[in-house]
Parts: C-alpha cells; sequence; structure tokens
C-alpha cells in the first residue's frame, strides 16, 4: 500500500515535503533554489520596473507577490489562511481571504485554493502553485507527457524576466506529445504553455510514471528549473 506523508509552513502556507513510503519527493530548499513549492499571489512572475497601475495608483511588488514571505494563519490540519491587512495594501489595496489547503488520499495529494474578495469592487489578481518535485532533469532520461493530443498549444518563454506577449512562432518543444527534458530545456528561463487541452500531465522515465500532475480550472502551465538542479516546477497559473 501506498502512504504519503506531507509537511506544510505557515509561512507562505508552503508544502515543504511529500514523502512516499518514507521516500522524499519534494526539493530541499536548499541547493540551487531556496523554496519547496511557494503560493504565487497576488501576482504571478513579476511586474515591468516592479511596479503597476491600480485604480490610478502606483504599487510596487516583487516577483510572485507576497503571500510566499507572509505568515499565514493555522485553520486546520495542513490548513492556512492569509487575510489583507495594512502591510497588503501598501502594495495590492484590496480586501481578500487567500485560503490553502492540503490533503492526502492514499498516494494522492490534494491542494485547495481559494480566493476571496472582501472588497466592494472587481479585484484582479494572479494565482499560481510553483512546487519543486527531485528529478534528475538535466540527465535527459525525463519527459513530461499530456494526457489529451495537444495541437494548439501556445508556448511563451520569458525575456529578462517578463513574457514575451507574442508565442513562439516554432514550438520546438513539444514533440509526439511530450516534452523531453534535457540540459538544455530552460535556458531561457521557464516554458509558458497556454491554450492546454490536457488537465492531467505525467512525469515519466522510458520505462515509468514519477508523477500524475492534475490540475483544474488553471488556464496556463508552466515549467521551470535552474540548470542542472535536481528539480522540476510543474506550476499551473490563474491570472
Amino acid at each position: 500500500m501506498h502512504m504519503l506523508e506531507i509537511e506544510t509552513s505557515k509561512k507562505g502556507a508552503e508544502l515543504i515535503s511529500v514523502k512516499l513510503n518514507g521516500f522524499e519527493k519534494m526539493h530541499d530548499g536548499e541547493s540551487f533554489w531556496n523554496r519547496h513549492s511557494p503560493v504565487l499571489f497576488p501576482i504571478v512572475g513579476k511586474l515591468k520596473d516592479g511596479k503597476t497601475s491600480i485604480e490610478g495608483k502606483t504599487y510596487e511588488m516583487g516577483q510572485h507577490g507576497f503571500a510566499r514571505d507572509m505568515e499565514f494563519e493555522e485553520i486546520g490540519e495542513h490548513s492556512y489562511v492569509l487575510k489583507s491587512n495594512e502591510e497588503t495594501k501598501k502594495k495590492f489595496p484590496f480586501d481578500f481571504e487567500l485560503y490553502v489547503s492540503y490533503s492526502v488520499s492514499g498516494n494522492k495529494l490534494n491542494t485547495k485554493y481559494k480566493v476571496v474578495n472582501k472588497s466592494d469592487r472587481q479585484m484582479i489578481f494572479g494565482l499560481g502553485g510553483h512546487p519543486a518535485y527531485r528529478c534528475e532533469y538535466a540527465t535527459g532520461k525525463y519527459r513530461l507527457e499530456f494526457h489529451d493530443v495537444e495541437d494548439e498549444i501556445e508556448i511563451y518563454q520569458l525575456q529578462d524576466g517578463l513574457l514575451k506577449t507574442i508565442p513562439e512562432k516554432v514550438n520546438k518543444f513539444i514533440k509526439e506529445n511530450r516534452i523531453f527534458l534535457d540540459n538544455k530545456t530552460f535556458e531561457n528561463d521557464a516554458i509558458i504553455m497556454k491554450n492546454i487541452k490536457s488537465r492531467k500531465v505525467y512525469l515519466k522515465t522510458e520505462s515509468k510514471t514519477v508523477l500524475s500532475f492534475e490540475f483544474e480550472k488553471f488556464p496556463y502551465l508552466a515549467i521551470w528549473s535552474k540548470p542542472d538542479a535536481p528539480f522540476i516546477c510543474i506550476e499551473p497559473w490563474f491570472n
């Protein structure tokens, strides 16, 4: 019988450990990158010059927003909430509640996000997951396989940390409905996918499935790592 054990933290409501039958599956948060699975809110990615205009006022925010570095309130086992306060309103002028919860069922981990707009006006926000799974992807032995046939995916890449507005002209990444991972995959940072039909992807070697990753109601999926790092991030994004 497969058994999953997880550890989470109030800081950032971050998932920091997933053990399957005693074997760690998450990145250690030490080598190459000092995080495990940050929650991206209220933006995903970077702002140009670190600034944005909301309702005619200028606000500054760091990459991926502020939630990942804030202390959440623990409201249950592996369940957290972040409520807007004076500190958050200096960067994002809305009243909100962000709920993040994790639960285990057999060998399946469920992550749920809930954003509640407590303001009296429309709130525009971004939300994303950023879990880093142990994977020696640079060896060339791994691939990401799509559940459905993907013939309309648009691939976007980053330039100077900002999303290019036009998709790549040639989809050089997807072959045989897979992305074959190697030490050149992330030469230009993350790979961002739009118009993705699949709601499930698989991290595989030639002989076995390492991970099944299911994501609902997220219109974007990104993958990212650092050169030769021993992990890969599979990131569902909502903007």
